[in-house]
């Protein structure tokens, strides 16, 4: 029996994080028993956890959640405390786990230090210092700082810490955060203490409507810091900013986030100046909510090119996110140019789809061997373009990946190459664009967190990686941006200035906290959001009055979507009326406040918000379906909402016309951000896998693996941001490494592999009961995944033994449930009680507890067969049909849209067949 992943407010040991509410959570597993009895949470000032430093002790109770226990904690600033959990097993099992901690910040602290500055008419980067003079042995060093745009700290020019980027992108001016630092083992002796400043996010170029927007948020180079040290003699000393401190300049005469960096180290000294002291930024000073971002994984080039046009271009393999380090050893002067790229055109290297960022490093040699790297800008590439190097050698470079910190928790393999590439290609989609902020790209002159694209793949993002505390971060941010609009969500957090906003796009503020509920089962999300969320709403429901105005505003739509009459594939708004998605997305965001207000306790918000949900979902109803439920729109996307949200009291009609549009498109989906997240989902929750994985298989434009099969190494923005010969069909908004279309990741966890909750099931979130409902595919051969809940770790997995035999295994963690819906299984298989899957079995349905679980069985066979009354496509699937209908049909003059015909209706409409004849080829077609 084991106890992991133990969090605080789902972080694993978090240091001078914001902690208004104190949430301890854990896991089990290797247990004999299968639920938890009890558990006992203890709290101290010290490791050892003795009883004179024990603040709380709960005693062993049946009330503590593993999935988020929410404590009254009395905290002091600056203080690192100490927890540790016991567990009791319904078997009698008990164990405690090692001892964990977490560490306050400066809270409501005063702060002895003082803002300062520099001059900014000089360009090179400034470098803030002070000497340290220690008057003892130093037992604690903590470094509190926050350095506008950004900084990288240092002690006597060692880094402090391995984050970038710090102190992150956010709207500065609401909140600002400073970062906690643990130097204890760094002050070993008196130093130097530096802080080298850059532009970053908020003083930089940055936006995404002309290339001259800069100096948002400000215009001066700003930093805060203390440094606290006790000393083993039980004194204290605070080294903080003050007049005191000096300036010298760095290298570094250019930073962007944009446009990358350009360093000359040929420049001379500059002499020292005195700092200037400087009113703080308009943001709230906060302990920080932005988990770390640090280089991740490391790639070596696996090919140096010399293209066609005489460039040398370095190829990574793997479009990813991050910066990169190379080796130089050049004359002094010597400037050396390196631009990143995410494709070659011809053979030759490409940046124009990245609009106005130059997305470029320029460094000048002083003669020296060095190895450089950027430092408050990145890049999102896979090929490099380096001139001023004579001899280079591909081992010389290296690409560094940095993003948020997203531990995984999720995987799911396939016996097909191609959908597993797409896997990997979703999974990197997520890392490239979880930079501090879920962005839309990572490369062009944009990277904006665009709260369309984060909701839209929430649940694929929390299948794969642990992403409470990254999103907690993205929606307190959202927030605060609320604050300042009157509860209007702007359609990209931070906003930097921008005010419009959307459906489907604003409606974010409700639907990640409620997935992130659903997913983590923590209330605190709920509680921390609810006004957000409520606001959201209300600022809808004044604009909407009682004449449906807010679907009169604009309205993204089904973004991207192939069917629009006039864009067509290169079009950007889809088919489906923006009036009809705005008011189904209103609807969708007023059922989940009355939700998250019944799951709060919130009985009087519960009613007023349920009302106003039933009549939003009656008036949609009432304008948009006829009397016979028939949806009013004929595009995929408006059946697919029809089905996912019943608006309609014939869902049949919504079924078959669904399955109707795809045949009219061979099968192919037309689908933009509302439709696609929902399509492969939608079709199997309707028993249309067939269709489903007829879309995920395709190997045509468009689709995932038409990607993968054009060398895609993450997902692009649009289905043919390449076009079949491998050449961009566009710059304008075209981007290979978005994330958005990869929520299909969410359908193959759910579906594909079978790992599935009820997610109507407000009562048990947090993944505590998971319905199993893996879907078979021959084409597939085999599926395979885990997911490392909030409850423990979920598997599923389903392999074709041969031609009609299967094994299906599950595994459901301790503490878990889960139902297992067999698939393609006959009905005598259930009456086998010597295995336990069948120990409990109701409606065809196992019911399963803690454990692991496997069987071998032959499928059912499917009573499939052809007929007259079959379509053509049907029938012409079968190749010995083909031939037999060839021989006295003309095929090649068959009418497109005739192919959803039935043989019967085109032999009698167009044919000189007679009722016997077509009965005899009924029989002969029976036989095949």
């Amino acid at each position: 029996m084991e106890i992991y992943a133990k969090r605080v407010n789902q972080l694993k040991n978090p240091l001078g994080y914001m902690m208004e509410k104190i949430v301890f959570s854990w896991k089990v597993r290797g247990s004999r028993g299968i639920n938890q009895r009890n558990a006992r949470i203890r709290v101290g000032k010290t490791s050892d956890l003795n009883e004179q430093s024990i603040i709380y002790d709960s005693g062993f109770s049946e009330k503590l959640s593993s999935i988020g226990t929410e404590l009254e904690l009395s905290l002091q600033p600056r203080k690192r405390y100490f927890w540790a959990v016991t567990v009791r097993s319904d078997q009698g099992e008990e164990i405690s786990s090692s001892v964990q901690w977490f560490e306050t910040g400066k809270m409501e602290e005063a702060w002895s230090a003082k803002w300062i500055t520099c001059n900014k008419s000089q360009e090179r980067l400034p470098i803030f210092f002070q000497d340290i003079s220690l008057r003892g042995q130093v037992q604690n060093a903590r470094l509190y700082i926050c350095g506008l745009g950004l900084y990288e700290a240092f002690y006597d020019g060692q880094r402090i810490g391995n984050e970038y980027l710090a102190p992150y992108c956010n709207n500065y001016n609401e909140w600002v955060q400073y970062q906690t630092y643990d130097l204890t083992e760094v002050l070993g002796k008196n130093g130097q203490l530096s802080v080298l400043l850059g532009n970053g996010w908020y003083k930089g170029r940055f936006g995404f409507d002309n290339d001259s927007e800069s100096n948002y948020y400000g215009t001066d180079w700003k930093l805060l810091a203390e440094l606290h040290i006790q000393y083993t003699d039980g004194t204290e000393e605070i080294f903080g900013t003050d007049e005191s401190w000096l300036v010298k300049r760095s290298t570094i005469y250019f930073s962007d986030i944009y446009d990358g960096e350009q360093r000359d180290d040929t420049l001379p000294d500059l002499p020292e100046e005195k700092v200037m002291l400087c009113e703080p930024p308009l943001g709230q000073l906060t302990a920080r909510l932005s988990t770390p971002v640090t280089i991740h994984e490391k790639f070596n080039p696996v090919n140096l090119i010399t293209t066609p046009a005489g460039e040398t271009v370095l190829d990574l393999g793997q479009e990813f996110t991050g910066i990169f380090s190379l080796y130089v050893n050049e004359p002094v002067g010597t400037k050396i140019h390196i631009q990143t790229g995410e494709i070659l055109q011809n053979g030759n290297f490409y940046r124009e789809n990245l609009r106005t960022a130059k997305s470029e490093y320029i460094y000048i040699s002083d003669g020296k061997a060095k190895m450089i790297q950027p430092q408050f800008t990145f890049y999102g590439y896979r090929y490099v373009k380096i001139q001023g190097i004579k001899r280079l050698n591909k081992e010389d470079f290296k690409g560094l990946a940095l993003y948020s910190e997203i531990p995984t928790v999720g995987t799911i393999s396939t016996g097909n190459e191609l959908v597993n590439k797409l896997i990997s290609n979703i999974r990197w989609g997520m890392k490239s664009n979880f930079l501090d902020v879920p962005t839309d790209c990572p490369q062009r002159d944009e990277r904006m967190g665009w709260t369309g694209d984060a909701q839209i793949f929430t649940p694929a993002a929390t299948f794969m990686s642990d992403t409470y505390a990254f999103y907690r971060k993205y929606l307190f941010d959202m927030a605060s941006e609320q604050k300042q609009m009157n509860g209007k969500v702007p359609q990209v957090v931070p906003s930097f200035g921008k005010t419009g906003t959307s459906s489907v796009w604003g409606d974010a503020a409700c639907i990640i906290p409620w997935k992130l509920y659903q997913f983590y089962g923590d209330k605190t999300i709920l509680e921390d959001q609810f006004e957000s969320m409520k606001e959201w709403v209300d600022y809808i429901r004044g604009i909407d009055g009682n004449e449906h105005k807010w679907r009169k505003e604009f309205h993204y739509g089904d973004w991207l979507a192939l069917d629009h009459p006039l864009g067509g594939e290169n079009g950007f708004m889809g088919g489906t009326d923006e009036c009809f998605i705005a008011d189904v997305y209103y609807a969708i965001s007023l059922g989940i406040v009355t939700k998250a207000a019944h799951v709060l306790g919130k009985l009087k918000e519960q009613e007023v918000y349920s009302k106003l949900e039933n009549k939003q979902y009656e008036w949609i109803k009432k304008e948009y379906y006829t009397q016979t439920g028939k949806c009013c729109i004929r595009t995929q996307t408006a059946q697919l909402l029809t089905l996912e949200y019943k608006l309609s009291h014939n869902l049949d009609e919504a079924r078959k016309m669904l399955r109707i549009l795809l045949e009219e498109s061979d099968g192919k989906l037309k689908t933009g951000f509302v439709g696609t997240p929902l399509l492969c989902k939608v079709l199997s929750e309707n028993n249309m896998d067939d269709l489903a994985y007829e879309l995920l298989l395709n190997e045509e434009f468009p689709g995932w693996l038409n990607e993968v099969k054009l060398g895609a190494t993450t997902i692009w923005e649009r289905w043919n941001s390449l076009d079949e010969n491998g050449d961009i069909s566009g710059t304008q908004m075209n981007s290979l490494n978005h994330y958005a279309a990869g929520a299909v990741a969410e359908w193959m966890f759910k579906f594909v592999a079978g790992i599935n909750i009820d997610e109507e099931d407000a009562e048990t979130p947090g993944f505590r009961k998971v319905i199993f409902t893996p879907r078979l595919n021959r084409k597939l051969k085999h599926a395979e995944a885990s997911y490392d809940s909030a409850t423990g770790v979920y598997r599923s997995s389903w392999k074709f033994l041969d031609e009609n035999n299967v094994c299906v295994s599950v595994e459901v963690p301790f503490g878990g449930a889960a139902n297992l819906i067999l698939p393609e299984a006959n009905e005598e298989l259930f009456q086998d009680r010597s295995n336990p899957i069948f120990t409990q079995v109701k409606d065809g349905i196992c019911i399963l507890k803690a454990g692991k679980y496997s069987i071998n069985y032959r499928i059912q066979e499917k009573d499939f067969t052809y007929d007259v009354d079959c379509s053509m496509k049907e029938l012409l699937s079968n190749e010995t049909i083909k031939q037999f209908l060839g021989s006295s049909i003309p095929l090649e003059h068959l009418p497109k849209e005739f192919m959803n015909l039935s043989l019967r209706k085109l032999a009698v409409q167009f044919g000189s067949v007679q009722e016997e004849q077509l009965n005899e080829i009924n029989k002969l077609l029976k036989t095949l």
